[in-house]
């Protein structure tokens, strides 16, 4: 259950605020339209239930705000926009690093994968999805925690008609096994079609809570779609009637030869044209649209009718855009159809929802009989006391192509068959918290894309070619042509890498917010920042050491072995270049972390030694490095202790590079940074 008290948006200077105190109630067992126009406030209102959004008022799911869940991802699913991921990341490969932040197996993305029908496209990459393939992609992202609650924004916009159905059918299904459904839409019909319960929107306001019997009763026009030939003479005629019976009928010219008869009967309009003659190619009764915006809707029509728009491949027939997304099909004049057909579809509209929710959410046995069941009527049945067997179409699915991969994709079986679909089977045992999650994580975020090979192989390329033209120019010393490392340059190739990495990583997580529903839109757990922080120094670590091999083998190619000799101080310089390089992924980790962006945390790597060493050089006055000669030593006579192993040497070398300009400005930087995102973490939380 969904409970929402007084959500609240901040207003911006002196406008009023888009949401004004909205409170609802979503019920387990149910489907809950949110129903609004354009601008009603519809997707900030679920902004504001999921804390992804600043705003007043509260909302608790099965009794606890989200920020007291302590595993948001199992108790609601959510589908807000497009799927938030990399352009360059696979299907599958976005579907496993979720796993790895919720602490799923990575067979449970094969198994959301073949429920949305998008196994043959597991490989297709995010940037060439389709409207509807995305849409199944977020609907798997939803489903793949196997959460009590699926909050969707629009889940259906842009689907064609045999997708809408299928994904109403993924609701339905839900809801059927106890689990909760809240979703938007600004179309009244499929409201009234798909939910139990229609909560109306007007202008960031609240202005009904209504049964889906009360709804179609009070909210929703009925019309009678006719398509004749002779639309202008029929409408004519039929006003002319109107006027000597004295009835009150609106007739609306939606363009072409169409017509939309309001307060008439599909009987009264076939008469009419009957006696005068009239041909009708179509006869239907419609539920029209809502209530004060018929007139705009109307509009918007007659302007779609005068300029169609060729449809994309797979996303609809040229019947079904013709017929506006109306929610009845195309029936001929004295069908004996007709009666039986309205028959259902009002009783569908007068039903009731059920008073009493299922007792469990997800329940193995009833998925079981769910998804076992070989009789589609016990399925509808058991699914909802509503009758939504009209909802499903029983006619042949075609596959459908996606127009910008040369994969194919079939809607699952169920919409063939006219079966509720079915749901990934229930998570039953769930694995302990690991402290390893995160780094799992971080590790397939990673890998999942080229950016960080693509990156690691032009440092390692530059560094070479700068090394081989430092040792031709010469008057360069071996420890910095090692690196790479000019004197004019701020920072060696790797370290300027490493740093560009490590601002990656947390530039990503505000660019492409997989994870905000589970961490919020600012991603602060402390957790995620070790994992990222342990990740970037293994990185730095690798490229460094690599750099410096491959500049090793340039350097042996080129000039022979007399450039290729080990220094005498090989530790400290060491460790100084590791240090260095670890200290730029870390500077860009934390910084990107702040302020949120992968360009900031660059640029912090690259203040270092621009702005930061100069002050602490004249800080220090003078050359540092002496200092530390003999400070273990002055220690160890300190303490009166004896260095085990010659531990002197590692003390004194971890010494040097602290006291060099690089590394005390490189140690300053990051206390700062460190500091910086301590605060904001703890800012976050308390609000």
């Amino acid at each position: 259950m969904i409970q929402a008290i007084g959500l609240t948006s901040t207003p911006r200077k002196e406008l009023p605020p888009a949401v004004d105190d909205v409170s609802f109630e979503a019920h387990s067992g149910r489907v809950t339209a949110l129903l609004g126009t354009s601008g009603a406030g519809r997707t900030t209102v679920l902004r504001l239930m999921l804390e992804l959004q600043k705003g007043r008022g509260i909302t608790y799911f099965r009794g606890r705000p989200l920020h007291r869940v302590a595993h948001p991802n199992r108790e609601v699913g959510v589908l807000l926009g497009e799927v938030p991921g990399h352009p360059a990341r696979t299907i599958r490969s976005h579907l496993r690093m979720l796993c790895a932040a919720a602490g799923l197996p990575v067979r449970r993305a094969d198994e959301v994968l073949e429920v949305v029908g998008l196994v043959s496209l597991r490989e297709a990459r995010l940037s060439t999805l389709s409207r509807g393939m995305d849409r199944r992609l977020g609907l798997a992202c939803a489903l793949l925690s196997d959460p009590h609650a699926l909050v969707l924004d629009e889940p259906a916009h842009g689907l064609s008609a045999r997708e809408g159905r299928w994904l109403h059918g993924i609701m339905r299904a839900h809801a059927a096994q106890g689990g909760t459904v809240l979703f938007t839409t600004g179309d009244p019909k499929e409201a009234a079609r798909i939910a139990d319960r229609v909560l109306t929107l007007e202008q960031g306001r609240l202005v009904a809570d209504q049964d889906v019997a009360d709804f179609s009763r009070t909210r929703l026009r009925p019309r009678v779609a006719v398509r004749t030939p002779h639309a202008a003479r029929l409408g004519a005629l039929l006003t002319k009637e109107a006027r000597t019976a004295r009835r009150s009928v609106e007739i609306v010219r939606e363009g072409g030869n169409r017509l939309s008869v309001y307060g008439s009967t599909c009987a009264e309009v076939g008469e009419a044209a009957f006696r005068h003659g009239i041909l009708v190619h179509q006869l239907a009764d419609e539920m029209g649209d809502m209530g004060p915006t018929a007139a705009v809707a109307a509009t918007v029509r007659e302007t779609a009718a005068a300029t169609p728009t060729p449809s994309r491949p797979g996303e609809g027939e040229p019947g079904e855009a013709e017929s506006g997304g109306s929610v009845e099909e195309s029936q001929g004049v004295g069908d004996d159809s007709d009666a039986a057909t309205n028959a259902r579809r009002l009783s569908h509209a007068d039903s009731s929802p059920p008073s009493t929710p299922p007792v469990s959410h997800r329940s193995p046995a009833s998925h079981a009989n769910l998804a076992g069941s070989a009789d589609p009527a016990d399925l509808i049945d058991r699914s909802s006391p509503t009758n939504h067997a009209d909802h499903i179409n029983t006619a042949d699915v075609s596959q459908h192509l996606d127009p910008q991969s040369p994969h194919m994709a079939r809607l699952p079986r169920s919409v063939e068959t006219g079966t509720l679909p079915p749901l990934p089977p229930p998570i039953t045992v769930r694995p302990a918290s690991n402290p390893l999650r995160p780094v799992l994580y971080e590790l397939r975020r990673a890998t999942g894309v080229a950016t960080g090979y693509v990156t690691a192989v032009v440092v390692i390329v530059v560094s070479a070619v700068m090394a081989g033209v430092l040792a031709r120019m010469g008057h360069t010393p071996q420890p910095r042509l090692l690196a790479a490392w000019p004197r004019e340059f701020p920072l060696p190739p790797a370290a300027v890498g490493a740093g560009l990495l490590g601002a990656i990583s947390f530039g990503d997580e505000f660019r492409y917010p997989a994870l905000a529903v589970d961490r919020g839109p600012v991603p602060r757990r402390l957790g995620l920042l070790a994992a990222k922080l342990l990740v970037s120094a293994a990185t730095g670590l690798l490229l460094a050491l690599i750099t410096v091999g491959c500049d090793l083998e340039v350097l042996y190619l080129l000039h022979g072995p007399e450039l290729t000799s080990v220094p005498g101080d090989w530790l400290p310089l060491g460790a100084s270049w590791l240090g260095l390089v670890v200290g730029c992924a870390w500077a860009g980790v934390l910084a990107a972390g702040v302020f949120r962006s992968t360009s900031a945390g660059l640029a912090a790597v690259v203040a270092v030694p621009l702005l930061v060493v100069p002050l602490v050089q004249k800080v220090l006055e003078g050359p540092a490095v002496r200092h530390a000669i003999g400070f273990p030593m002055r220690l160890r006579e300190l303490v009166l202790t004896q260095w085990p192993f010659g531990g002197e040497r590692y003390v004194e070398a971890a010494a040097q590079v602290i006291v060099q300009p690089e590394g005390g400005a490189l140690l300053l930087s990051l206390t700062a940074l460190l500091g910086a995102y301590l605060l904001t973490t703890v800012r976050s939380r308390a609000r």
